[in-house]
């Protein structure tokens, strides 16, 4: 127990709190399971543009947009983030997270799994050598009520899937719009003519069948055992109320629908919490077209923006009114940052040398920044962290072991994330 601690004991003996009541206390926080939403900006979003505006630099790294007071003193964000500028008392900011992998495939790896690329991996590349967070947490707590621990919305990031951990470890997909008025989640819904009491009884059937064709199959290892776990797993998804409700966001009020924003990406996260309300461990909301070589601050001064910062920024809100931002992690990243000069196109290249994330809920401190890069933004500076730091800090939050050794399906031994230490200040 550290100095704090001890601190609230010594106060608590006055008040009737003695150190059995804060040790309870302490283990029912630490027992408390945390979902997580990650909203993955794809392509590499630019420190400049968001969370870490540099007005005092020359033009030519500053770039042409202002820098805007947050709701937390002495802070600033780009001027293009209104909204996030407004739940900046909500939420952390960390500026120093930094690596050495320039390429969209290996930077997304580092980032959504905690461990670099083996090999060299290029730009277009969709692999995950290691389980991705996503996966991970699938593989930690399972199927819960029917719904499935992890779920993808837009489309699975490039290194979002299970590799050694099994193909019932990766993500269910929904790349529907929710904010079309026809939008229904694809195959979890039961088809038309069948009644819930038929379709039970052709489960039942099916059962039957299958345990007759069994009935002298001696081979221990059955190749259709798999098959069987996913078509159990898919039942229970359409027959699941909880899921049922979550996906049919037209129920929501429409004023916390304007909230988010009546576009595709604020419904998606919208459908997010509603998840994770549900009890969806984790939920990736993909939003990608951040790769800005050419013409950001064209691109970055439109709805693509906007789309984003009133998003999040519901989302954030939302959960908070609602009392569930206590349990439910909200980050916010891509694979990297941008380069500090803006370049003859008018846009910035990849620059794996500082990026900034957002953090917010699950204890994370609000209205908190986290380390600096330094004057012109070039590289991380002050309490810099790794990609394992911030592994290490988001399994802890889940009460996932970082450091646990996992097995290939040949056997060979793999540590989740290899090093790493918690950022502190996301546990102060």
């Amino acid at each position: 127990m550290g100095r704090r601690d001890f601190l609230q004991v010594g106060l608590g003996g006055m008040m009737g709190l003695g150190l059995a009541d804060l040790l309870r206390a302490r283990e029912a926080q630490a027992g408390k399971k945390i979902n997580c939403i990650l909203v993955w900006l794809d392509g590499g979003p630019s420190h400049y543009e968001t969370f870490d505006p540099k007005p005092d630099a020359p033009k030519e790294i500053r770039g042409e947009f202002g820098a805007m007071k947050t709701r937390v003193p002495g802070v600033n964000f780009c001027d293009k983030v209104p909204h996030l500028a407004k739940v900046a008392d909500k939420v952390t900011i960390v500026r120093s997270i930094w690596h050495k992998d320039p390429n969209h495939g290996g930077g997304n790896h580092y980032m959504m799994t905690g461990r670099p690329t083996p090999v060299p991996v290029n730009c277009g590349a969709f692999v995950t050598f290691h389980p991705s967070f996503g996966s991970m947490t699938s593989y930690e707590r399972g199927v819960i009520k029917g719904l499935p621990p992890y779920m993808s919305l837009g489309r699975m990031t490039r290194s979002g899937g299970p590799n050694f951990l099994g193909a019932e470890h990766a993500p269910f997909v929904i790349s529907g719009d929710p904010n079309n008025k026809s939008f229904k989640v694809r195959d979890v819904v039961l088809p038309q003519g069948i009644s819930e009491g038929r379709a039970e009884n052709r489960q039942v059937l099916r059962r039957e069948l299958d345990n007759l064709l069994r009935i002298t199959d001696k081979v221990a290892k059955d190749p259709a055992v798999s098959f069987d776990r996913f078509n159990a797993q898919g039942v229970d998804l359409v027959t699941s109320t909880a899921a049922q409700k979550a996906f049919d966001i037209s129920k929501e009020d429409d004023k916390v629908r304007d909230a988010y924003g009546r576009n595709s990406l604020g419904q998606r996260m919208l459908l997010a919490r509603r998840l994770t309300e549900v009890g969806v461990s984790f939920v990736t909301v993909y939003y990608g077209g951040w790769d800005h070589h050419t013409n950001i601050f064209k691109t970055l001064n439109g709805k693509f923006m906007t789309s984003w910062d009133q998003g999040l920024a519901a989302l954030i809100n939302d959960l908070d009114v609602r009392g569930q931002l206590d349990d439910t992690m909200v980050v916010c990243l891509g694979e990297f940052g941008r380069t500090p000069k803006v370049n003859k196109r008018g846009g910035r290249d990849h620059w794996p040398g500082a990026m900034s994330v957002l953090m917010a809920g699950a204890g994370i401190p609000r209205g908190q920044i986290v380390g600096a890069t330094d004057a012109k933004g070039y590289y991380a500076a002050e309490n810099v962290y790794t990609p394992e730091d911030f592994a290490a800090s988001l399994y802890r939050k889940l009460g996932i072991d970082p450091h646990q050794v996992l097995h290939t399906a040949t056997g060979r031994p793999v540590q989740l994330v290899d090093g790493g230490a918690r950022i502190k200040e996301l546990f102060a």
